[in-house]
């Protein structure tokens, strides 16, 4: 049985930096996709970023557009990580690792992963 454990929320102050990490069992995901999603109170869950490997095998990783240059994501074989800086209070979410076992078609999109984590809850105050 393949779980997926987030780790690293919590309550942090705008300015400050957290990181998330997510670890997998039951499987390797180590040729496949692993990603963060976030789901904001009220909202739908949305794309944070990827990793993958491209056609040419190399090691790929893709934002939210949106946030590139505040989150950085990083892997090591069965583990994803998540280094977010200069949070904002609108990222207040529940922040969900996910992942699948080949390169998904479009990675911002949540019915591609087919393994998925319980969330962690990341609170920014002002």
């Amino acid at each position: 049985q393949v779980q997926l454990v987030e780790s690293g929320g919590g309550l942090v102050q705008a300015g400050d930096s957290l990181r998330l990490s997510c670890g997998a069992s039951g499987r390797t995901f180590s040729r496949g996709s692993m990603a963060w999603f976030r789901q904001p109170p009220g909202k739908e869950r949305e794309f944070v970023a990827s990793t993958r490997w491209n056609s040419a095998n190399v090691y790929y990783t893709d934002y939210a557009s949106s946030l590139k240059g505040r989150f950085t994501i990083s892997r090591d074989n069965a583990k994803v990580y998540l280094q977010m800086n200069s949070l904002k209070p609108e990222d207040t979410a529940v922040y969900y690792c996910a992942a699948k076992l080949t390169n998904p078609l479009i990675v911002s999109r949540v019915s591609e992963y087919d393994y998925w984590g319980q969330g962690t809850q990341v609170t920014v105050s002002s």
